[in-house]
C-alpha cells in the first residue's frame, strides 16, 4: 500500500498487524497449554515459559513469537493485555500516538476487538 508520506497512518497500520499477530500467537498459547496468559503473566508469557499460574507442561520451546521478544507497539509503548478480557477472552491495546487512553486521530487507541 501506499502509505510513504502518512507516517502516523503506517504506524496505525503496523499497529493493527503487530495486535493481529499477538491474537495469532495467544490462540497457538491457548492450543498447547488450555488457556490464555493471565494478566499478570502478560504477553511475556509468549516468549518465557511463566513462572506462575501453574505447570504449563505443553508451553512450546521457544515461546510463540518469531525473534522471541514481544513487540512494542509503533510509538514504542508496550501494549497492553488483559485477560480475560472486558470484550472477549483477551484485550490488547495500543494506547495510540499519546501513549494515554482515549484520544482522536493519531493518538485514538487501537484495540483488537475493533479490528477486522
Amino acid at each position: 500500500p501506499r502509505i510513504m508520506g502518512r507516517p502516523e497512518e503506517a504506524k496505525r497500520l503496523k499497529a493493527r498487524m503487530q495486535i493481529e499477530s499477538l491474537e495469532t500467537a495467544l490462540k497457538l498459547y491457548k492450543i498447547d497449554t488450555g488457556s490464555y496468559p493471565t494478566t499478570e503473566q502478560g504477553l511475556r508469557a509468549l516468549v518465557e515459559r511463566p513462572e506462575t499460574g501453574g505447570a504449563l507442561k505443553n508451553w512450546r520451546k521457544g515461546g510463540y513469537l518469531e525473534k522471541g521478544r514481544v513487540p512494542q507497539d509503533p510509538w514504542r509503548n508496550d501494549y497492553v493485555y488483559i485477560a480475560p478480557g472486558v470484550h472477549g477472552e483477551f484485550d490488547i491495546i495500543s494506547y495510540g500516538a499519546d501513549g494515554v487512553p482515549g484520544g482522536e486521530n493519531e493518538n485514538k487507541d487501537i484495540n483488537n476487538w475493533e479490528i477486522d
